[in-house]
């Protein structure tokens, strides 16, 4: 069975979460630079089976777009673009930056290790892989 990839989306880094090959759990990747987004990608799809990407919607609390929409939507024109038969469906993001920095303080780490962004980046797109998981389980 082919995996599901999630990505948040940031101007800086861009934090990667992939399905196991039975779409059961998730794990975080990796955390690279925006600007190596497509590369990465392109790389990563020539040896894994991906069957759908989840990218990361910011939204702000009242639902609107947040004011960090318009980059996201820009690369998910350009995500189109180069993979146009990949499948993507786009999921709320909110809350999930402050819930990977929660699991990372849970987990014990040190002030010094939960400054690390890549990390807060990748922990964030597996919550968004796990969540996407669990509501399509029920």
């Amino acid at each position: 069975m082919p995996r599901i990839l999630a990505i948040d989306y940031g101007q800086k880094r861009t934090g990667i979460a992939v399905t196991d090959e039975l779409q059961i759990i998730a794990s975080g990747l990796t955390t690279i630079t925006s600007e190596t987004a497509i590369s990465f990608l392109k790389d990563y799809f020539s040896k894994e089976n991906v069957a759908k990407v989840l990218i990361g919607e910011p939204k702000q609390m009242n639902g609107q777009p947040s004011e960090s929409a318009p980059i996201i939507e820009k690369f998910v024109t350009q995500f189109q673009k180069n993979f146009p038969d990949m499948k993507v469906e786009r999921v709320d993001e909110r809350f999930t930056s402050k819930m990977a920095f929660q699991t990372m303080i849970d987990s014990g780490l040190n002030k010094k290790q939960r400054q690390n962004k890549a990390l807060v980046d990748e922990i964030a797109a597996t919550i968004l892989l796990q969540d996407y998981l669990t509501r399509k389980m029920i």
